[in-house]
């Protein structure tokens, strides 16, 4: 008999209390929920304040604990721990690291946090523990957090709802552009690198005069970041527009370096800048180790010699090194040039993410500004009115004072009695009977009508000012120029410490060269397209060996910073370097394991790339042209067709041009020899030079295809070389009869040449 199973949540069973929810609906839920809380609780910026709560915390503790910057320090444990307790309920290692970087000049551009002890350096060590190291805060700090006790912002409840925490600060310096941000949240992510804060101010000054200022206008007063450890931004002006238009881009720094003269035609090259967030000590670590490698061939040394401030000497191999070459080297291997992205995502309001361009970033911070001064103007303003309303009610005790005092003495309900006498207010009554009796005299009375006078009239100008917006920002405009003055240009934290420049023109060829050791080589091709790199330069090809069936097909000498052009039948072209071939001690490899090359077809020719050189290509049907060797080098696996060819058709040779001193070509006639023996002599100028194609026809054959072809110069003579290795030339009379014009069919060779229809 079966036993009927209860559902869940059915019955009076243990599983009544449990409610079945549809997984899909809770996951979703419950992942939105983690997202929002780490979007806005701890991976963005409030664009106001510049702020993320851990940071705004932290001040605020520092605050309730009287860390003003003229105070005496205390222990960071004890910042960590208030911090903890009452306001961020997470780990003490996360708080402390962020009151760390806080401090560190190297990392934030205008710190918010003045530590004393080791709060860690630029070579990346950590800081001492909290319970050795003490803070307190910075004049910067301070600026952010005026005004927060004249309801200049909202609080909210704490954690445990035992205290209050501010939801953002009053802010009254540009600190999110100023000091920047970065952080990583649920499918989006903020980086904002420092900018210099005076000139954050002119653009806020401009801005408030001109709301609709383009970004354009407003990169003029804001040109680029300024980053805490200086360096070079060579980013183009117009990119940097870009970027500050659309809210994301990219900054392009390099290290600051400078040549150092030590005698004797010698140098060394000092860097005395590093690019932002780079760790000094893994910065030298990886320059050494390219060096151990023989990445840098142009640099023999490099040397920490910091102090204080960064000194990084790099010793070139010898005197005759460019600097510029080896630091272009330097900057493509190295972090001493690095690229800052930017991506202004901060919290619109404190609420909404939202990428924003330089404008919307700077009117975030001025309508916050406003905010901020009309919440402490009508705070003010209710303080002015709450003690008016008491110097009122001394005015009248004054004026009345024996009455006052006869009702104080002889009245059951003083305080009621003043009401009704004097039409006083409770809180005016009240004033009244807790004066102290040395505070009737005279002088205190005038005390008070001055205080009035003075109150009264400040009254008047926080009205004028609450109800005119023009007055507003031309407040707004005065605390800027404080700001402004506090931190110009002129003062040591304000002077920009980043410049612009352009990167040098550079050789890029040269750099590439340059990070390659130069070596004498000898490239061997087998017959089957085994390639090999032997070290030296051989004279004696005899000696190779070779995979049982294969024997060699060509071999010449280069050097390790050469690139290598191997043509094939295919009529494509392919570029390898002479430093990436495998070396002699075995057969080599296969060319088609290095280049995408197809099994059907095979190398043609292998020679060291002359970027000014020219060559004269043919198929074996007879079809060529001249093309520059500048244009069949190839950047890829895939190489670069050159020839175009339809089997049975294939390319079969493949000649370089001589060049004379000054580069140009130095030969003026061709020379074609079919396979059917006839010769034919024309000028070069009758070949096309074009990039790509098929070619025009060199010789006429009836039969069979082109044997050979040679370029020379008339005057001198055509050469060839018998079976035995003797030359032979034959002058211009002589060669009268082979003389025609581009696609005759020839006559037979002369006698003399060789059997196997080649000049040799």
């Amino acid at each position: 008999m079966s036993k009927q199973v209860t559902p869940p949540g059915s019955g009076d069973g243990p599983g009544k209390e449990v409610e079945p929810i549809d997984l899909k609906s809770a996951l979703e839920e419950r992942y939105l929920a983690y997202a929002l809380s780490t979007i806005m609780h701890r991976a963005l910026p409030d664009a106001r304040d510049g702020l993320k709560p851990v940071h705004r915390r932290i001040l605020h503790a520092m605050r309730l604990l009287k860390l003003d910057p003229k105070e005496a320090y205390k222990k960071c444990a004890r910042i960590v721990g208030d911090v903890m307790g009452k306001f961020h309920p997470h780990g003490d290692q996360a708080i402390y690291d962020a009151l760390v970087r806080l401090s560190q000049d190297f990392a934030v551009r205008y710190p918010l946090v003045d530590g004393q002890g080791n709060f860690g350096n630029i070579d990346g060590d950590n800081a001492a523990a909290m319970r050795y190291t003490e803070a307190r805060m910075t004049e910067v700090a301070t600026l952010l957090l005026e005004g927060i006790t004249e309801d200049a912002v909202d609080f909210r409840k704490t954690y445990n709802e035992e205290d209050d925490e501010p939801v953002v600060l009053p802010g009254a310096f540009p600190n999110l552009l100023a000091n920047g941000s970065s952080g990583i949240a649920v499918g989006m992510a903020t980086s904002i690198p420092p900018h210099n804060a005076a000139e954050l101010c002119d653009a806020a000054l401009h801005l408030i005069k001109h709301p609709n200022a383009s970004i354009d206008k407003l990169v003029e007063f804001v040109p680029g970041p300024d980053f805490p450890t200086g360096g070079i931004i060579v980013e183009p002006k117009a990119s940097i527009l870009e970027s500050y238009a659309t809210g994301r881009g990219s900054f392009r720094v390099r290290a600051r370096w400078e040549k150092e003269d030590t005698g004797r035609g010698g140098y060394v090259i000092v860097v005395t800048e590093i690019p932002y967030q780079v760790q000094k000590s893994r910065l030298i670590e990886k320059i050494a180790e390219l060096l151990i490698a023989k990445r840098i061939p142009l640099l023999e040394d490099v040397r920490d010699e910091s102090a204080e401030d960064i000194r990084i000497v790099l010793e070139p191999k010898s005197r005759s090194v460019d600097p510029q070459i080896l630091m272009e080297s330097l900057y493509k291997l190295t972090e001493l040039e690095t690229r800052i992205s930017l991506n202004m995502n901060v919290l619109a309001g404190g609420i909404v993410p939202r990428v924003m361009n330089l404008r919307e970033v700077l009117r975030e911070w001025l309508e916050h500004r406003r905010e901020v001064l009309l919440r402490r103007s009508r705070y003010r303003l209710g303080i002015i009115e709450k003690r008016l309303e008491v110097l009122g009610g001394f005015l009248i005790a004054y004026l009345n004072i024996d009455e006052v005092i006869r009702i104080v003495r002889f009245e059951d309900e003083p305080k009621a009695k003043l009401i009704e006498t004097f039409d006083l207010t409770e809180v005016q009554a009240e004033a009244i009977l807790n004066l102290r009796l040395r505070a009737l005299n005279k002088l205190e009375e005038v005390e008070i009508r001055k205080e009035h006078d003075e109150l009264t009239a400040e009254k008047e100008g926080i009205e004028k000012l609450l109800a005119s917006e023009e007055a507003q920002w031309k407040t707004i405009a005065w605390q800027i120029e404080d700001v402004k003055k506090k931190f110009g240009k002129d003062t040591e934290l304000g002077a920009r410490r980043s410049t612009f420049g352009e990167a040098a023109e550079i050789d890029l060829e040269a750099v590439a060269q340059s990070m390659i050791e130069k070596e004498p080589v000898t490239i061997v091709v087998s017959e089957k397209g085994w390639m090999r790199a032997m070290k030296g330069h051989l004279a004696d090809m005899s000696t190779l060996t070779f995979k049982e069936g294969d024997k060699l097909q060509l071999a010449f000498h280069a050097v390790t910073t050469d690139k290598i052009l191997v043509f094939t039948t295919g009529g494509k072209f392919y570029t390898l370097g002479a430093d990436k071939l495998p070396g002699g001690r075995g057969h080599g490899e296969p060319i088609r394991i290095m280049v995408d090359m197809e099994n059907d077809q095979d190398i043609v020719s292998a020679f060291v790339h002359r970027p000014k050189g020219k060559l004269i290509v043919a198929s074996g049907a007879g079809n060529g042209f001249v093309v520059p060797e500048a244009d069949v080098v190839a950047n890829t696996r895939k190489g670069k067709q050159v020839m175009n060819v339809k089997m049975p058709d294939e390319a079969k040779l493949c000649i370089p041009l001589p060049a004379g001193a000054d580069g140009a070509v130095a030969a003026d006639h061709v020379a074609t020899v079919g396979e059917n023996r006839k010769l034919l002599i024309f000028p070069l100028e009758q070949i096309p030079e074009m990039t790509r194609g098929k070619g025009v026809r060199l010789q006429r054959y009836k039969d069979g295809g082109i044997a050979d072809l040679r370029v020379f110069t008339l005057a001198e003579g055509l050469t060839w070389q018998d079976a035995s290795g003797r030359n032979f030339t034959k002058g211009r009379e002589d060669l009268a009869e082979w003389m025609g014009v581009r696609a005759s069919a020839g006559r037979m060779v002369p006698k003399g040449f060789p059997r196997n229809g080649r000049f040799g």
